[in-house]
C-alpha cells in the first residue's frame, strides 16, 4: 500500500525533485475485529493520506484581450470541484493557462488546443473517481498524468498547427497537494497573507537562461528588448520536457496561474495589495486585469486564484 501512494504522487523509477515536499504520513488507529481485505486496506490509506482540515476549494479566473491586442491568443480552464462526506473533503481542482505564441501562425488554435487536450485527458482520468463510487485505483501517477498530457497536446498541435506555439502552466489540486506542469513563460504562484508572492515556476524564456548564465542581472532581464523570445513551448521541437512537480497547497494563501500579460506589467507587490484588498476571488481577479490594462495591456492577460476554506 505503501508503494500505491508513492506511485500516485511520484513517477516512476525517478528521484524525488529537491524541492518537492514529501507529504507527512498519518498513523491509522483502527479498531480491528476481522481481517480487512485489501480494497479496504486501500480505502483507508487514501482517505487518510487525502484527507484535510480545509473543506473547500474555491477559485475564480479573469481575462482580457489587453489594449494593444486585436485578437485573444490566451486560453485557460478553471474546474473546481469538492467531494465531502462524513468526515471527510476531498478538494479537486484542475487549472490552466496556456499562451499562444505571438506572432505564429494558430497561436489562438495552440493555447485552446492546450487547455482542452489537457483539461479532458485529465478530468477522463478522475471521472470515475470523483463522480462514481471508486472500482479501481489511477494506475499512473499524478505526475505521470500530468505529462501525458502536456505530451498529447504537443503532439496535437505540431499535427494540427504546424509552426505555431504556445506556453501552458496547468495545476492539478487533490486534496492539500499541487501537482504542476510548466512549459513556457506563464507562470504559477503561491500568495501568502503576509505578503510573500513566491514564484512556483522557471520561465523558459531566452532573457532567463541569460540571467541565470550570468550575462544579465536582475535589472538588465526586466528591460531586455527580447523578453518574449522562449527556449520552450508546446507544439516547438521534436522533444518536449516539461517541468513536473508536486508541492503543498499554500496554507492560508492563494494559488495563482497567470501569463506574462498580466506578470510582465504588474510588479508583485501590487499583485498582493490587490488580492489582499478584494472582498472575494472574483472582484480579486478583476481587479488584476484592470490593473494590467491600466498599466498599458500590451498583451493578452489571463489569470486564475485558487484558495482553500473552510
Amino acid at each position: 500500500m505503501v508503494d500505491f501512494l508513492q506511485k500516485l504522487f511520484g513517477r516512476k523509477d525517478k528521484e524525488k525533485p529537491k524541492d518537492q515536499t514529501a507529504p507527512q504520513k498519518k498513523v491509522v488507529d483502527l479498531a480491528v475485529t476481522a481481517p480487512l481485505s485489501d480494497q479496504q486496506i486501500n480505502s483507508i490509506l487514501m482517505n487518510q493520506y487525502l484527507k484535510c482540515e480545509m473543506k473547500q476549494l474555491i477559485a475564480s479566473a479573469g481575462q482580457s484581450v489587453g489594449k494593444q491586442r486585436e485578437h485573444n491568443e490566451d486560453s485557460l480552464l478553471a474546474l473546481t470541484a469538492t467531494i465531502s462526506g462524513g468526515a471527510e473533503a476531498i478538494p479537486f481542482g484542475l487549472y490552466i493557462v496556456a499562451d499562444g505564441m505571438g506572432g505564429h501562425q494558430f497561436g489562438e488554435v495552440a493555447s485552446n488546443a492546450a487547455v482542452r487536450i489537457m483539461g479532458g485527458n485529465i478530468t477522463r482520468k478522475f471521472h470515475s473517481y470523483l463522480f462514481n463510487l471508486p472500482t479501481q485505483v489511477l494506475q499512473e501517477s499524478l505526475q505521470e498524468v500530468m505529462e501525458a498530457s502536456v505530451m498529447e497536446a504537443h503532439q496535437y498541435v505540431q499535427r494540427e498547427a504546424p509552426g505555431s506555439g504556445t506556453t501552458v502552466t496547468a495545476a492539478l489540486v487533490l486534496g492539500q497537494q499541487v501537482t504542476i506542469a510548466h512549459v513556457g513563460d506563464s507562470r504559477a504562484y503561491s500568495v501568502f497573507p503576509d505578503g510573500r508572492t513566491d514564484l512556483i515556476t522557471r520561465d523558459h524564456s531566452l532573457v532567463k537562461r541569460l540571467e541565470e548564465l550570468g550575462h544579465l542581472s536582475k535589472d538588465e532581464a526586466a528591460n531586455f528588448p527580447h523578453r518574449n523570445v522562449l527556449i520552450r513551448a508546446l507544439g516547438q521541437g521534436e522533444a518536449l520536457e516539461a517541468d513536473i512537480f508536486t508541492i503543498p497547497f499554500p496554507q492560508s494563501g492563494y494559488l495563482m496561474l497567470c501569463s506574462d500579460g498580466l506578470w510582465g506589467v504588474v510588479n508583485d507587490k501590487d499583485i498582493f495589495r490587490f488580492i489582499a484588498e478584494a472582498p472575494n476571488l472574483h472582484r480579486a481577479c478583476q481587479s488584476l486585469v484592470e490593473a494590467a490594462n491600466a498599466a498599458g495591456g500590451p498583451d493578452n492577460i489571463s489569470v486564475v486564484l485558487a484558495q482553500m476554506i473552510g
